[in-house]
């Protein structure tokens, strides 16, 4: 992605592994910076090292935090030195005197520097002639650990004498207990001193349902230079911190005082706040010279061996190896995929967009200090979605994701929307609200078409898995009385054995189920709301006309691939549960589509024959059949939204109305308090197959007047002017934040994504480039490399990290824009790039995998390099000619050229263009 215009950065990237420095960073706000590991060790660090510390919802090491916390609050990882005629002085710039001094001339200097998951911090203070520099991590593996080296230095002309406190303070429990239990809890606390530090074993798991006996440890150790051990130990919050003094002016610190407890350690307190708070030996420092420490956090399941902790972690040769092994292995998963083009910034930029779908993965949607809604875990669409950029980071591992992840579909259509632990766990509810998001079900066959292209492996479909049950039936509109939380979670058969289906089975059903479930302007009803969250209040009337043209395509799409089905295997038939046949009207009783009345007798018929369990008799249908009854019914709602949905403009443009609200209404259109638009209304219709080719450019010039702005990019929708009850909370947020108007970055990927598939490339890469430099645009974004959940009316950057919009740059990045993409396992080349993203000499080219290979594909156009202008030419594959199967704007490779290569190397492929 290039961009046109120069970017003003207030971070600038150093090298080719997404490193980047930024000047002065607590100056800006919002900052924070995720460290993490495959073990589950979550933490987020700011520039003054605030940020937290945890390994789950009811284990956080430090106190949990929101964003607005990382300013206000005095709780951080903080490290005190005492310099002897000068008074205490914070190395990680926390304290009350340098908070008091930011805007006036005697504000320390700092300096931020960090990369693939590695944080440095440098600061220092010309008055004082003291510096430090602070590196956090966590190392890769699966202890729970986060690690901080602090070296202090003298940096004046005059011997310092100091004295080094680490206060870490260490809250040791639930989120929950932060309000409603704060001070109850502490008196659970058992607070032990060793030899390293300090370390906090609750007696009890705080819970009025029933306290539990607890396990988990929580501490903070350290050594100094040469692993010399703290000589003394401040375990208690109040009496560190004194009577009057707090987190950011101890007393302790501010007045030097010793220790509470002596070296060695090994006392018992009870009952109180703790901290880890370390003192260090006075050390007295020439000009110029340096001391350094580990500092060591850590979560355990049970009390923690502190000598074989501080053994494997507790020196500065163990930190600067685990730093290089952590850089590495973070590097390693993130250059699976690599980017070379016109702009070498963008490339870097691109790195971090690749690493956050892996960050998803592991903070789930939580643990941030912006994501302080979340208690962990992942929804259903996230299941999905992020599934699209592992299949292009992490393929090995997808296909048993995709498979366990069908094991929530229930027999009505909808799914489980509480997703367990292990891959494949789904939980029957447990608050009793009954929701369906009716976009749902048109998730899984994307992600799993992805996945049959890039694979190949039609025998996927053909798999068998179960379906979810729970009390839940008919969409959550009735419940079965007869079922027990002890009979499980699996859909059984009449005789009471667990059912399974292949997975086509489940994928039809998700997606033929809604065609029937209209409301009474014949498109989907809304239900609880779609993959907008915020459109929550139109359950009853409420209809989703962009999803409604969502599961059309999807119809078609299968349609097309039952008859691919046929022709590979050279089967006709295809297996069904007996019930289904019944929602495949046209193999029986044709129903009129255009009849409301007629959809809905139908599924409550199905509904009756299939009450949360089935016959478990299979029918066999003719595949040809199958798939004409699919393409009957796509085709009849392309119609339908063409004729009924298309919002005609007085500027001679048009779009498509994306929703009914809960009186009937339709929300879109020009009105006399102004023009009502949705992006998400445009995006379904162009991604699939219900824009009419010459509808795409009156969308465009529609999206461009109505929702394009200059300071913020796209605009998820237009201003509504009030609250819409009859819509959804969205409505309520203040017009230009989060889900009411904001440049929301999932829609506004997934629009440049549908352009580019629709051929209009110039359009297409237009929208990219504004999300990126938007967010790269430090001045305004206030945010480090990365796509942000949403850009906000001010243009910062919100949310930052935790984003499906993420998964969708990388996908769009691959597959449009540099066009590597699969056709039902074989490779297809479709370059969609633009003059400026070829370098100097002509070249573009991508690093990514496919056919279990690892691809260097290299672009270089000998002619023009303007899209719509070069053809491929020819192909060599490790310096051989490759003959090459022509397409439509691009060539296909077999993929058995490709697999016959060797595995554990990168291959050359040179595609020229002209």
């Amino acid at each position: 992605m290039n961009h046109d215009h120069k970017i003003k950065s207030g971070w600038s990237f150093t090298g080719n592994n997404g490193d980047f420095r930024l000047e002065q960073p607590d100056r800006s706000s919002f900052l924070y910076f995720p460290l993490v590991n495959e073990g589950g060790m979550m933490s987020s660090v700011s520039p003054k090292l605030h940020g937290q510390v945890t390994s789950g919802h009811n284990t956080f090491l430090t106190p949990p935090l929101s964003v607005e916390d990382l300013h206000n609050s005095r709780a951080s990882r903080n490290f005190w030195v005492y310099i002897e005629g000068q008074g205490a002085w914070s190395a990680t710039g926390d304290s009350a005197r340098q908070n008091a001094a930011v805007y006036g001339e005697g504000a320390d200097e700092s300096l931020l520097e960090a990369g693939l998951l590695w944080h440095k911090v440098t600061r220092g203070n010309k008055e004082l002639g003291v510096g430090a520099q602070i590196t956090s991590f966590v190392p890769c593996g699966n202890d729970k650990v986060e690690l901080m080296k602090v070296v202090l230095t003298n940096s004046g002309t005059k011997e310092l004498t100091l004295t080094p406190t680490a206060a870490i303070p260490l809250y040791a429990r639930s989120a929950d207990d932060l309000r409603d239990h704060r001070h109850v809890t502490s008196l659970l606390n058992r607070t032990y001193t060793s030899a390293y530090g300090v370390e906090v074993q609750p007696a009890l798991s705080f819970d009025e349902r029933g306290h539990r006996v607890n396990h988990t440890s929580y501490g903070v150790f350290g050594a100094a230079e040469g692993g010399a051990q703290p000589v003394g130990f401040f375990p208690v919050q109040e009496e560190f911190i004194g009577e009057g003094g707090s987190l950011d002016w101890p007393e302790a610190v501010v007045r030097n005082l010793a220790p509470e407890i002596g070296e060695g350690g090994g006392i018992h307190k009870e009952g109180y706040e703790a901290l880890g708070g370390l003192r260090f030996a006075e050390i007295t420092l020439a000009p110029g010279q340096s001391h350094s420490y580990v500092v060591v956090l850590a979560i355990e399941n049970d009390r923690i061996g502190v000598p074989a902790l501080m053994a494997k972690y507790g020196s500065t040769a163990a930190f600067d190896a685990l730093l290089e092994e952590n850089k590495t292995f973070w590097a390693e998963k993130v250059n699976t995929v690599e980017f070379h083009t016109g702009d070498h910034a963008a490339d870097e930029w691109m790195k971090w967009v690749t690493l956050q779908p892996v960050l998803r993965r592991l903070y789930g949607n939580s643990f941030l200090p912006y994501h302080d809604y979340g208690r962990g875990g992942r929804g259903w669409r996230d299941l999905w979605q992020d599934c699209l950029a592992l299949l292009i980071m992490e393929p090995a591992d997808v296909r048993s994701l995709l498979l366990n992840n069908y094991a929530g579909v229930r027999i009505d259509g909808s799914n489980a929307t509480i997703i367990g632990q292990q891959p494949g766990e789904f939980i029957a509810d447990r608050n009793n609200i009954p929701r369906v998001w009716m976009d749902h079900g048109a998730w899984p066959f994307l992600t799993t078409m992805l996945y049959l292209d890039q694979s190949g492996d039609l025998d996927f479909l053909l798999q068998e898995q179960t379906y979810f049950r729970d009390s839940f039936m008919s969409r959550c509109k009735e419940r079965d009385t007869s079922w027990e939380p002890g009979a499980g979670s699996s859909l059984r058969t009449a005789a009471g054995e667990v059912y399974t289906g292949t997975i086509l089975e489940h994928i039809l059903l998700q997606n033929l189920v809604p065609f029937f479930n209209v409301g009474e302007h014949n498109n989907i009803l809304l239900e609880g709301a779609d993959w907008n969250d915020g459109l929550d209040m139109a359950a009853q009337r409420g209809e989703s006309v962009t999803f409604t043209a969502f599961y059309a395509s999807n119809l078609l799409d299968l349609s097309r691939l039952l008859i691919t089905l046929k022709e590979r295997t050279g089967g006709d038939t295809l297996e069904l549960a007996e019930e289904m046949k019944l929602l495949l009207d046209s193999l029986g009783e044709s129903i009129d589509y255009e009849s409301i009345p007629a959809k809905h007798g139908l599924l409550d018929r199905y509904y009756a024959a299939a009450p949360n369990k089935v016959s478990g008799i299979r029918t066999q249908l003719k595949l040809e059949q199958v798939a004409a009854d699919l393409a009957r019914k796509a085709e009849w709602i392309f119609d339908h939204l063409r004729r009924n949905e298309w919002v005609t403009s007085g500027h001679g443009d048009g779009w498509f109305n994306g929703y009914y609200n809960n009186d009937g209404e339709r929300v879109e259109g020009e009105f006399a308090e102004g023009t009502r638009m949705t992006l998400t209304g445009q995006v379904f219709p162009l991604l699939g197959h219900a824009a009419a080719p010459e509808q795409i450019a009156s969308i465009v010039s529609a999206v461009e007047r109505n929702l394009f702005d200059d300071k913020i990019g796209y605009r998820l929708n237009s201003n509504f002017g009030g609250i819409q009850q009859n819509l959804g909370r969205a409505f309520g947020f203040a017009f230009g934040h989060k889900e009411n108007g904001a440049m929301f970055s999932h829609m506004t990927v997934m629009y440049g994504n549908a352009l580019y598939k629709r051929g209009f490339v110039k359009e297409g890469r237009k929208v990219l480039d504004s999300l990126y430099s938007l967010s790269a645009d430090f001045e305004v974004s206030r945010m480090y490399p990365g796509i942000p959940e949403y850009i906000n009316e001010q243009g910062r950057g919100m949310y930052t990290y935790l984003t499906g919009s993420a998964s969708w740059m990388l996908l769009t990045m691959v597959t449009e824009v540099f066009g590597v993409k699969g056709k039902l396992g074989d490779l297809l080349l479709q370059p969609k790039l633009v003059k400026e993203q070829f370098d100097a000499e002509g070249r573009a080219s991508i690093k990514t995998i496919f056919a279990g290979r690892e691809l260097k594909v290299v672009y270089t156009a000998s002619g023009s390099a303007e899209y719509g202008e070069y053809q491929i030419h020819a192909v060599k594959l490790s310096g051989a000619e490759v003959t090459l199967q022509r397409v439509s704007e691009g060539a296909v490779i077999s993929r058995s050229l490709l697999s016959a290569l060797p595995e554990g190397q990168v291959h050359l492929l040179e595609v020229e263009l002209a």
